[in-house]
């Protein structure tokens, strides 16, 4: 069943913190991984009803009550067709910048796969990328190929909060303390139980999909059998997330998308490398996975950075490092080289 991992920030801004070496990788799952971010893909077991209970087990917040299992989200419209969003039964946002436009140049592309090619021959490991600078709306992508995804691990958290936003929107409500507290917990520190709470009270896998559906997502399909860590989906589809926290056109109310930027702006200690290692973070979260079939670890970081006066959403998926701490150095080498390919291009 589903167990992950995330990143940290401060209210502002996300603390950098230095890449993990092997033997930190593994303080860290022995002493925080267990309750807040390995996901076990082993665990299959689960309840009838109520929060999941994972495999090292449940979270205990105060005041919130077990989840319904019930709730899926009806079928929603989807919110990007070509250039022209369909118009969203919420509240009309008023985000801040959008990323729809933009056109992808070849020579970004392939910029960005020079930058790479070190990186990608030192390792086994399968990576995908996908950037756009917000303020010119170049954009550049790496290892997206038609039919290739990766699975989520603690990624998937920002796609149950906004799954869960746009219910609440829908049914004219904000969130209660529960979900709040729920939600904070899943999002500042990547608690698994929390998330299996949020996972019931979305509706699951029926209510991830239709939500992302609205959201304009394309190629992500949310894991099956409780499994929300093995959601498949690719970088392009990140981005398209993120826009619709971090960007202009979005289902999501601009209260909405406040709340989900300021938990993604809070990630706990410990949690905050990935795309940080590109600039200063405004938003992210991180997902880590060890495979029990192979040993190998899927890494994956999405988020908002700040680099040179130009504000970039970043998403690296990643599959087959040998370790944690090897992948998070991937990571972290990919997203570094994909600001600065559209850095070198715009300059």
């Amino acid at each position: 069943m589903p167990r992950i991992p995330s990143a940290r920030r401060s209210t502002s801004s996300v603390r950098r913190r230095p890449a993990l070496t092997t033997s930190s990788a593994v303080v860290l799952l022995m002493t925080g991984c267990a309750v807040v971010g390995g996901f076990d893909a082993s665990a299959q077991s689960r309840p009838e009803s109520g929060p999941r209970a994972g495999a090292l087990g449940t979270l205990s917040l105060p005041g919130a009550a077990p989840a319904p299992a019930s709730g899926v989200v009806p079928l929603l419209p989807t919110l990007f067709a070509g250039a022209s969003p369909v118009p969203s039964p919420s509240p009309s946002p008023q985000a801040s910048r959008s990323t729809t436009r933009a056109v992808v140049p070849t020579n970004r592309d392939a910029l960005l796969s020079a930058k790479l090619r070190d990186a990608m021959a030192a390792t086994s490991a399968s990576l995908s990328v996908a950037v756009v600078d917000l303020d010119d709306t170049s954009r550049a992508r790496y290892g997206v190929r038609a039919g290739r995804t990766y699975d989520t691990a603690s990624i998937v958290k920002v796609d149950i909060l906004a799954a869960l936003l746009l219910k609440a929107q829908d049914e004219h409500r904000g969130l209660t303390a529960a979900e709040k507290a729920y939600a904070s917990s899943m999002i500042r520190v990547s608690d698994n139980a929390a998330t299996d709470a949020l996972w019931g009270m979305i509706g699951g896998a029926g209510g991830l999909d239709a939500a992302n559906r609205r959201l304009g997502l394309t190629g992500t399909t949310a894991g099956a059998g409780g499994l929300w860590g093995l959601t498949q989906t690719t970088a392009p589809d990140q981005l398209i997330l993120l826009s619709a926290v971090f960007g202009e056109k979005s289902p999501l109310t601009a209260s909405s998308r406040s709340y989900a930027r300021t938990l993604m702006g809070r990630i706990a200690d410990g949690q905050d490398w990935g795309v940080s290692a590109a600039g200063r973070a405004v938003g992210l979260k991180n997902g880590w996975l060890p495979r029990s079939a192979t040993g190998l670890w899927d890494v994956n970081s999405i988020g908002e950075v700040t680099v040179g006066g130009h504000t970039y959403l970043l998403a690296v998926v990643s599959k087959g490092s040998v370790s944690m701490a090897s992948g998070i150095s991937l990571v972290e080498r990919a997203a570094k080289a994909a600001v600065s390919a559209l850095a070198t291009t715009s300059a």
